[in-house]
């Protein structure tokens, strides 16, 4: 049991310790010695918000008895002196005992007050997907300060599923989009930039920041060579919105974990004082790398954080990320670790949230609205975090509070993908403007939706 001096128990939880295997605890404790209570918020603690604890920080001595759950290695005690913040993020942490690959059930009981906006946006006839479909795959979506929203999608291509490349569309098939909110197609470029288009975001300039996830000299036989004759991929480019690259980070075409070198960087996040995030490392990649990286505004390394691990702080394929909301914190969708890692700027651990399923996509809005693109796997029916759903409608965009972790919505997937190849949610991207309306971009069904709120 985790004890404090003035305690008032709450249920029991899963808490998860760096560099510790996890064990089930008997409970926990929580009660702050000047007299601030620590309560569990928002219903249903197990299927809504997982322990959340809220007081002002003090210092207070806990004793940690691994229960009777644990393997049969012994029990295990040790004392600890921690703050009450600390001790309320390593509860959020908390994973089931079984591993990695455990998911929450869908919270199917939460409310979808979102109707999906048909034959959104217009594109124009010289643009089409392939197999009469309109778009190709798309993988990330944002939403200018003028409101106008930006599309980074992989050029109107399917092949090869799930990784569809850029190598050789051709003119008519820009990887980049700007529509205004009607839907009318506004600019178009990025040719030859990217083989494999990844993470995308705007700065408050304007600027456009994107990522190219390929570590391949080859795709489907073509040269992954831009028109210089270099290898793309592996980097992160600062584009103007008039299709001007303005900075580059990483050497196109070179993989690695060091502090210039990334190795399939999955997403790319601006905080308000320019200084920019990288998560990096898409599953499979030669690293191992699982971090996030930090940069100053004009691209100068400043420090990194995390490994390869199920420990809060560690990833597995950190899939997207943002930096925002009312306490600017930086949100990682920690897709194989089925969670949503929540850290200050400076990589300090803040919490771990298991209740929006296996995440792909992460925005948080002015509101402090948090939008995740989920998958809801069922281990019992011998699903795999890593394989596709065996049930429609096992994937779904969640909707919750940016800063307590509680739900508020869920809008299903609007098709079937236990048909598809593709791993994780079909919202592989997804962003909101200031109107509460969503845009969330499908790698999965070859679709770019839009949805308003229903009064």
């Amino acid at each position: 049991m985790i004890a404090a001096r003035c305690s008032a128990t709450l249920r029991p939880v899963y808490i998860g310790f760096p560099d510790r295997d996890t064990r089930a605890v008997s409970g926990l404790s929580a009660r702050s010695c000047d007299g601030n209570e620590l309560g569990a918020r928002g219903g249903d603690v197990a299927s809504r918000t997982g322990l959340l604890l809220a007081g002002t920080p003090s210092e207070i001595n806990f004793h940690v008895d691994w229960c009777d759950e644990m393997p049969p290695t012994g029990r295990v005690g040790a004392t600890l002196t921690v703050g009450v913040a600390v001790v309320a993020a390593i509860a959020v942490a908390a994973h089931a005992q079984g591993g990695r690959d455990r998911t929450v059930p869908k919270p199917s009981t939460l409310p979808n007050p979102y109707r999906l906006v048909p034959d959104w946006p217009t594109l124009p006839a010289t643009m089409k997907g392939p197999n009469r479909h309109k778009w190709g795959e798309v993988i990330r979506v944002h939403v200018a300060a003028n409101g106008n929203i930006w599309v980074f999608h992989r050029c109107f291509s399917d092949k090869p599923h799930g990784d569809a490349t850029c190598l050789n569309r051709g003119d008519a098939n820009p990887p980049i989009l700007e529509f205004n909110p009607a839907g009318r197609l506004l600019k178009r470029f990025g040719v030859g930039l990217f083989a494999h288009p990844h993470g995308f975001t705007l700065d408050q300039n304007g600027n456009i920041w994107t990522t190219d996830t390929n570590d391949q000299e080859t795709i489907l036989g073509m040269p992954a060579k831009n028109a210089k004759g270099v290898t793309m991929g592996q980097q992160v480019l600062k584009i103007s919105s008039t299709g001007t690259v303005l900075m580059t980070i990483g050497t196109a075409g070179v993989g690695g974990n060091g502090p210039y070198t990334f190795d399939r960087p999955t997403g790319v996040a601006i905080a308000a004082n320019g200084d920019i995030f990288v998560a990096d490392g898409h599953s499979p990649n030669k690293s191992n790398s699982a971090r996030v990286v930090k940069y100053s505004p004009d691209g100068t390394f400043m420090k990194t954080w995390g490994r390869m691990g199920s420990e809060p702080g560690n990833f597995r394929e950190p899939h997207d990320i943002y930096v925002g909301g009312s306490k600017g914190y930086v949100y990682v969708a920690d897709r194989q670790n089925n969670r949503i890692q929540v850290f200050d700027q400076d990589g300090n651990f803040v919490a771990a949230w298991k209740q929006f399923g296996q995440p792909s996509s992460v925005y948080v809005d002015k509101r402090d609205n948090i939008y995740v693109g989920a998958t809801y796997q069922d281990a019992s029916r011998g699903q795999s975090v890593m394989g596709p759903t065996t049930d429609a409608n096992d994937r779904a965009i969640v909707i919750g509070n940016a800063i307590t972790g509680e739900l508020k919505y869920l809008i299903p997937d609007p098709g079937d993908l236990s048909k598809m190849t593709d791993t994780g949610t079909s919202a592989s991207g997804i962003a909101a403007d200031d109107q509460g309306n969503i845009y969330v971009a499908d790698v999965g069904l070859n679709n770019l939706r839009k949805y308003v709120k229903v009064e």
